[in-house]
């Protein structure tokens, strides 16, 4: 039977295992990965703090990929053979082949190469659906990206700015700030970052640290949308605070929606986001790269901070 290598979690670390080459199914595409972008769900899966959906590669980490298609399944019609795409899958992105249902995946734009393909549909994804899906961002509002370096925070920032939002972004590291001005946010200190509000929306990608200043940072109407809780995942809320300028806080995460769901949030990226890729409007910033060989040393990358943009994983 063919093996493929593949990152593979292993009682908390990350090995480089052998494993049957996965067979597409219905509607599915079998993909020759050429790049996988590391997230922080890779970080919690590895420690064991956050199991892959069913259906999906319990000990193969991953939730993005770009590569070609190397066969289709039954019925799968969208791709054919050799075409570029790039997908968020449940697991098993890092790999040299991975399984992707055809709804689940994207063209790769000409204006990306492997790497900034490999890191681009889960952190964009996940942002357009925070900012405009759970948020409801509007033109000429007031938009807070907290963790404005990393890639979900990258993405925000030019996303938000394109939809011409007012936009500022929190980023600890101080030599990064002016990289991330670059973007379209004014890169400002996360101590006491609720002077530089109101905003009316809100997106938290560090934890419940940050949630009583952002409801206190809030514009009136304005909306929290969490998706990212590594700082800590419990926190108070001044309800008073809250009810006085009418204000929502919600969270949201991809990975465990149904295929119905995700298809439907990427196919709002391939309508509303790719265009923007193919004019050199939105960008992919890509802070390393690793071969597959070194995924252990590309989650402790990851897992440092202090990075702009996206790890990435070259198998």
């Amino acid at each position: 039977m063919p093996a493929m290598r593949a990152a593979t979690v292993r009682d908390g670390e990350i090995l480089i295992e052998d494993h049957p080459d996965p067979e597409p199914g219905a509607s599915e595409l079998l993909v020759r990965v050429h790049a996988a972008g590391v997230n922080g769900a890779d970080i919690h899966q590895r420690a064991g703090r956050y199991p892959a959906p069913p259906g999906s590669p319990q000990d193969i980490p991953g939730l993005e990929l770009a590569g070609e298609v190397a066969a289709l399944g039954p019925g799968a019609s969208r791709f054919s053979v050799g075409d570029r795409v790039m997908a968020v899958v449940g697991g098993g992105g890092q790999a040299e082949l991975a399984v992707v249902h055809e709804r689940a995946a994207m063209p790769v734009p000409v204006a990306l190469d492997w790497p900034q393909a490999g890191g681009f549909p889960e952190v964009f994804t996940t942002a357009h659906d925070a900012l405009f899906t759970q948020g409801r961002l509007s033109p000429g509002e007031r938009l807070l990206v907290h963790g404005g370096a990393g890639g979900v925070g990258t993405a925000a920032i030019q996303l938000g700015r394109a939809a011409g939002a007012s936009v500022a972004a929190t980023v600890r590291n101080e030599e990064l700030r002016p990289a991330v001005g670059e973007l379209g946010a004014e890169a400002v200190e996360p101590e006491g970052f609720e002077r530089y509000g109101p905003f009316d929306v809100v997106l938290e990608l560090v934890g419940a640290p940050n949630l009583p200043a952002n409801v206190g940072a809030l514009a009136t109407g304005g909306r929290i949308v969490i998706i990212g809780i590594g700082a800590g995942a419990k926190g108070e809320v001044h309800l008073g605070a809250l009810m006085g300028v009418r204000g929502t806080v919600r969270g949201a995460m991809l990975r465990p929606r149904p295929l119905e769901e995700k298809a439907l949030a990427m196919r709002l990226v391939e309508k509303e986001v790719l265009p923007l890729v193919e004019r050199g409007e939105v960008t992919v910033p890509v802070a390393e790269t690793f071969p597959l060989d070194r995924a252990a040393e590309a989650y402790d990358r990851f897992a440092a901070g202090g990075k702009l943009g996206k790890i990435v994983l070259l198998p």
